[in-house]
């Protein structure tokens, strides 16, 4: 029986780095075993803000890879600011702390790269696969944003030769958090909407990772969408043992604007009012810290207790999770970030240590570490209750009895959801 070939377009890949890369990797890891031929497509001189090398290693070997050269304005950007840099990763200095060349950069980016610094790839793309396509057969385009620029080259293609097209949202597309920082101008808000529109409402099928950003998106289009969300895999790292100190660990980028001061309060106080909290606590901070979250921890004091360990490989970053005594994750305080479920949640959950989440009042992580009883949640106005918890594993640390009891995970296992992303595949009309 032969297989169903799709075309995966992609912006990041090995060598890239960072959690933008881990979704499709996996989905093409597994894919083949579900009858399905993955074809990525991905550019061959990506300007890539993180790089991991160990993820190479990771490519299924029954992928074909294809790809063509992308123009980076960031590169050229880099000639006459470092800030570029941190830009392209996300983190963007408070509106009072940016220089006049960051408020200038942000400017252009938001205002003249729409939907994105990408937006020149479309073109030389959608001429490349258009021969593809057709050359080979290919079944099923799907295109993953952000960037979103890579859905527009869907919609080319679409409108092109018909082809059936799924456009799988990371993250969603105007409501995103740092889009309200790019400086947009009302046309060039106009356009970002009318572009999601479009794509939305040409695309056959859509794919999102949360609830939230699905009822977003049903305000939209009356298109089917599905929500898969991200997951685990089984990594081979072992751990002969947890820290011996009660280690509070934060994997990945912690941005400004993600700075829970309700955390570093609680943790302040506990070191006044506990010697012996004092004495065994240690923060690790694991991946990107933006300078306002280093500038509140020194405010509080707890800089002799901080571990600034900086970006680390994704099988480095899983040692991290299993040998820690606690789990941080943080979201941002606003109505935005609701849908936003990132990656290390599930990575989280099959570490098999607590999670301490601080997010906003109804946001989906809240229900899914509920459900699966892999921590606990707080909203940014639960300062009691947070500091209260973070006492009460202390007491379960010195006892040597901190540990969690998890329940139905396995329907977050990266194999089980690309199963149901392939019979989404299979059966589509």
């Amino acid at each position: 029986m032969n297989k169903k070939k799709v075309l995966i377009i992609a912006y990041y890949w090995p060598p890239a780095g960072g959690p933008g890369v881990q979704r499709w990797l996996k989905f093409v890891k597994y894919l083949p075993g579900f009858n399905i031929q993955p074809i990525v497509y991905h550019p061959s001189n990506a300007n890539y803000p993180i790089i991991d090398d160990t993820l190479q290693t990771q490519v299924s070997k029954d992928t074909i890879i294809i790809s063509q050269h992308i123009k980076e304005p960031y590169k050229i950007a880099q000639l006459f600011s470092k800030k570029s840099k941190t830009i392209s990763k996300g983190i963007i200095a408070e509106k009072e702390k940016q220089s006049l060349i960051e408020r200038l950069m942000l400017y252009v980016r938001g205002n003249f790269f729409i939907p994105d610094a990408r937006k020149n790839w479309v073109k030389p793309s959608v001429r490349y696969l258009s021969t593809y396509i057709k050359d080979y057969n290919i079944d099923t385009v799907i295109t993953t944003g952000p960037p979103h620029s890579l859905h527009l080259i869907g919609l080319k293609l679409k409108e092109k030769l018909d082809v059936n097209w799924i456009a799988d949202f990371r993250d969603p597309w105007t409501t995103i958090g740092y889009h309200k920082q790019l400086k947009l101008t009302t046309v060039a808000k106009d356009k970002h909407k009318a572009l999601e529109k479009t794509v939305l409402n040409t695309a056959n099928h859509i794919l999102v990772t949360s609830p939230s950003t699905k009822t977003e998106f049903e305000d939209i289009t009356n298109n089917p969408i599905t929500v898969i969300t991200n997951g685990y895999d089984i990594e081979k790292v072992k751990v002969e043992r947890l820290d011996k100190k009660f280690t509070l660990s934060h994997i990945g980028s912690l941005l400004s604007k993600r700075n829970p001061e309700i955390l570093w309060q609680a943790l302040q106080e506990l070191i006044k009012e506990d010697v012996d909290f004092a004495a065994n606590f240690q923060l690790n901070l694991i991946g990107e810290v933006g300078v306002e979250i280093l500038n509140s921890i020194k405010n509080k004091n707890l800089t002799k207790y901080l571990n600034n360990v900086g970006y680390v490989s994704h099988k480095e970053a899983v040692r991290f999770q299993k040998k820690s005594q606690v789990l941080l994750l943080i979201e941002i305080n606003s109505e935005d970030t609701k849908a936003i479920i990132p990656g290390k949640l599930f990575e989280y959950m099959v570490a098999n240590r607590p999670i301490l989440a601080i997010g906003p009042k109804g946001a989906d992580i809240q229900s899914i570490i509920t459900k699966t009883n892999t921590g606990q949640f707080f909203d940014y106005s639960e300062y009691g209750a947070l500091k209260a918890v973070i006492k009460q594993h202390f007491e379960a640390f010195k006892n040597e009895n901190l540990q969690v009891n998890p329940i139905g995970l396995e329907q977050y296992s990266r194999k089980n959801l690309t199963k149901t992303l392939s019979e989404l595949l299979h059966n589509r009309n």
